[in-house]
């Protein structure tokens, strides 16, 4: 049957330069990206049965490369803006943009490749966004037949539950309240999105319940605690203070976790890993259903570092200080695009938290240069050069596992979406550097000034600049990070003992690293989902209650990225926005519960995973 066609590579290259201009102002607005691959498969049905009715592996390829472009547009975003902040750049330019985009993303799809057998088939993980993407491929060409009307009803109201939200802004996205009791502050909130209550019911209650856990800990012990020892930061309101402290302070505890739970989370999957390298490459040509032959991944390989060493040469002006950057930046790719994977598998891309584990990658790039070079007023530049290369490599090797374990449920071959992949790294890369000056000329980015009095927050590279330049000057909250590699060892300890007892129940340290990151408002509706999951007797592989989550998700997430259109055309953020109306939290509160009631009361369908 055939997949990567002409009308499929061009398609998909189209949608993936679209949905990275797109995503660039949300990640810059918002601080995150719309997962691209449900939306990319519906689009995709859409245009080619207009043109003559394309087959669904076929599809299959076009959401595969179009979905490059959102992710690419976060290892860029999340990222390179610091150098703008830091006073490096004045502007995008457009060569180093597309020249370190480009390796990074590619990168990831080759780091992927061996990843692919341990991940997808050595691992029960549920690629929450891989299943949601199969089955709307499979509903959209009648293989789950009655499950497409559980579809197109999520679809309609995810899409109009985020029309009404974000963009006539008829009520907040989030409902929260903290409060000063004493000297400490307590924090509750929850966000109001059906995407995110779709993908905890996805994910299942075990992994759910874990993500809750750690923001629990973060929001509700950790915090407050803190307060107590070290007093309140200056603040207008308790809300204000508990976010203070949260982002300034505790969030890195989640950096630590990270750290540890990925070197773990590796070396418990080290045999798969062997297994998955010896496998691939069994044939020197291209062909039949394996990966993409080792001649080529070695090749493309050493096609991509040689440049980045010559890059790194000229910026620090010295090719024996290249070689450390180099080996670091690879090292990182490698380790942290297979821990994006992982979290892919286990959490979805939406909440894959790609942001910490380049925090971790500029942390210990900056230590390094510290330690090697003494304080370099090139040094949060170099580490910024090198954790943009990685979050690339990361963003797309998340995004390129659950392509992959789509494609495996649909039966694809993976070499020809792996070079889908490429195809869409190549094509996304060319938009960016023009979408993000635009932007900064439009709005300005990050600090606010007498000509862009309201900047886009981009808080994720406003981060990355903090922990480049804190290494620098001394101001790193050590003890966070500490705190949270010790967090890990103690759920890495439990889990094992768990296993060994023979549990059902596990504590995978990441899940627990990835609440403890995320804002807690992130986490609630994510458990919430998860437990009506449970509630539903909902097992994340099967069909009606998963194709009315992925509706929920493919609905919000279409309209995130129609919504930027006419806010980037308009240059105002409010352009939709019904004038005088202020409804509070309660319309998405009512939203969210009867959705709950909904997926509660979804039995499982017919619809199984097969291939």
């Amino acid at each position: 049957m055939s997949q990567l066609t002409l009308r499929a590579a061009l398609l998909g290259i189209m949608l993936a330069m679209i949905l990275a201009g797109a995503n660039a102002y949300l990640a810059l607005f918002a601080g995150l990206t719309v997962s691209a691959s449900i939306p990319a498969a519906v689009v995709s049905m859409a245009i080619l049965r207009a043109l003559a009715r394309g087959s669904i592996l076929e599809n299959n390829i076009v959401q595969t490369a179009a979905s490059a472009g959102e992710s690419i547009a976060a290892g860029v975003i999340f990222t390179l803006p610091a150098l703008v902040l830091l006073g490096y750049w004045d502007s995008f330019p457009y060569w180093w943009v597309v020249f370190i985009a480009g390796i990074g993303g590619l990168l990831g799809v080759l780091i992927t490749v061996p990843l692919r057998h341990a991940l997808i088939h050595g691992m029960d993980l549920p690629f929450p966004e891989g299943r949601a993407t199969a089955e709307v491929l499979r509903a959209g060409h009648g293989q789950a037949g009655a499950g497409m009307g559980m579809l197109l009803i999520g679809v309609v109201v995810g899409g109009a539950t985020k029309l009404a939200e974000s963009g006539l802004r008829l009520w907040q996205a989030t409902g929260e309240v903290a409060a000063q009791v004493g000297q400490t502050v307590f924090y509750a909130g929850a966000n109001l999105s059906p995407a995110l209550l779709a993908v905890g019911y996805i994910v299942g209650f075990n992994i759910a319940v874990l993500v809750f856990a750690g923001g629990l800990f973060a929001w509700g012990v950790v915090v407050p605690l803190y307060a107590l020892v070290h007093g309140l930061p200056p603040a207008d309101t308790p809300l204000d203070a508990a976010w203070s402290l949260w982002s300034e302070q505790i969030r890195y505890m989640g950096v630590g976790a990270m750290l540890v739970g990925g070197l773990w989370a590796l070396w418990a999957m080290r045999d798969s890993l062997v297994a998955g390298l010896q496998r691939i490459g069994g044939t020197s040509v291209l062909g039949g259903e394996g990966d993409l032959p080792r001649w080529l991944l070695g090749g493309l390989g050493l096609v991509l570092i040689v440049p980045m060493f010559v890059f790194y040469a000229g910026l620090l002006d010295s090719a024996v200080a290249a070689v450390p950057l180099t080996l670091m930046m690879l090292v990182a790719a490698g380790l942290f695009s297979a821990v994006a994977a992982y979290m892919a598998g286990l959490v979805g891309s939406s909440n894959n938290p790609v942001s910490g584990v380049t925090i971790a990658t500029i942390l210990i790039t900056a230590l390094l240069l510290l330690w090697l070079f003494g304080d370099d007023t090139l040094g949060p530049v170099a580490a910024i050069l090198v954790g943009a290369v990685v979050c690339c490599a990361a963003a797309i090797g998340g995004d390129n596992m659950q392509d992959l374990k789509a494609g495996a449920i649909l039966g694809a071959a993976p070499w020809q979406q792996q070079l889908a992949q490429m195809l869409g790294v190549a094509s996304s890369v060319c938009v960016l550097a023009p979408v993000l000056s635009l932007l900064l000329n439009a709005y300005g980015i990050g600090v606010p000034t007498e000509a862009h009095p309201d900047p886009l927050p981009a808080p994720q590279a406003s981060l990355m600049a903090a922990v480049a330049g804190g290494v620098f000057g001394g101001d790193l909250p050590w003890s966070m990070v500490g705190l949270g590699a010790l967090v890990a060892v103690a759920l890495i300890a439990a889990d094992e003992w768990l296993r060994r007892a023979g549990s059902d129940f596990r504590l995978p340290v990441l899940a627990v690293a990835v609440g403890i990151y995320l804002p807690l408002s992130l986490s609630v509706p994510i458990a919430l989902g998860g437990l009506m999951a449970l509630l539903a007797g909902q097992r994340p592989v099967q069909g009606s209650g998963l194709l009315a989550a992925a509706g929920l998700i493919t609905g919000e997430a279409l309209m995130g990225i129609g919504l930027a259109v006419p806010i980037v055309v308009s240059g105002d953020r409010d352009v939709l926005a019904v004038a005088g109306v202020s409804l509070g939290p309660w319309p998405g509160l009512v939203i969210m519960l009867a959705l709950c009631a909904w997926l509660a009361r979804i039995r499982p369908g017919t619809s199984r995973e097969q291939g």
